[in-house]
Order: C-alpha cells, then structure tokens, then sequence
C-alpha cells in the first residue's frame, strides 16, 4: 500500500511536467539539461530556506501578530527569487529563445 501511494505521489508530482515538455516545442530544442539543473536549483534554494526558517524564526506559544518575525519571513521568502533570478540567468547551455528559456526553468 506504501509503494503504491508513492507511485500515485510520484505520477501526480512528475507526470504533468513530463506531458508539458513532451507536448511543447521544449523536447525540440533539447532543454532537458536545463530542467534538471533548475531543478537542482530548486531544491538547493529549498533547503537554504528551510534551514533559514528553521534557524532564525522563534515558535511563539501564543498567536500574537510580531511584526518583525513576518518581516523576516517575507524576506527569507526572496530566497526562492533570487534563485529563478539564477536559473533564468546562468544556467543556459545553448542558444535558445527567452521563451524557451522560460518555459525550461
């Protein structure tokens, strides 16, 4: 029953993404190298931010609105920017279009 939930996870997780590229000009210009790497990115800026949350946020006991801890969130919450600020800028291997960039990362 465990294997067959992660297959379902895994299917619904991956399997849109796989009809996008394969249904989209993406497979003709073979940007396969860049998906990876920004995903590679993606969940290197994932855990940069988790560990951030996990470090510089304190758990209150009390529901009380602190203006400076949502501050701070919102600012850990830039990591996931500057990250696809450096997939969209650094991680091409080959010519293709802006569009085709995009639509890779």
């Amino acid at each position: 029953m465990t294997m067959f939930h992660f297959l379902n996870c895994a299917i619904l997780t991956f399997g849109p993404h796989a009809v996008y590229y394969s249904a989209t000009p993406l497979s003709e210009y073979d940007t396969l190298g860049t998906s990876v790497k920004t995903a590679v990115v993606y969940l290197v800026t994932a855990l940069v931010k988790l560990v951030c949350l996990a470090t510089f946020l304190k758990v209150s006991e009390c529901d009380i609105f602190d203006p400076s801890q949502e501050l701070l969130k919102a600012l850990i919450g830039f990591i996931d920017v500057a990250g696809l600020y450096f997939a969209l800028t650094q991680l091409t291997h080959r010519n293709i279009s802006q569009n085709h960039k995009f639509q890779a990362v």
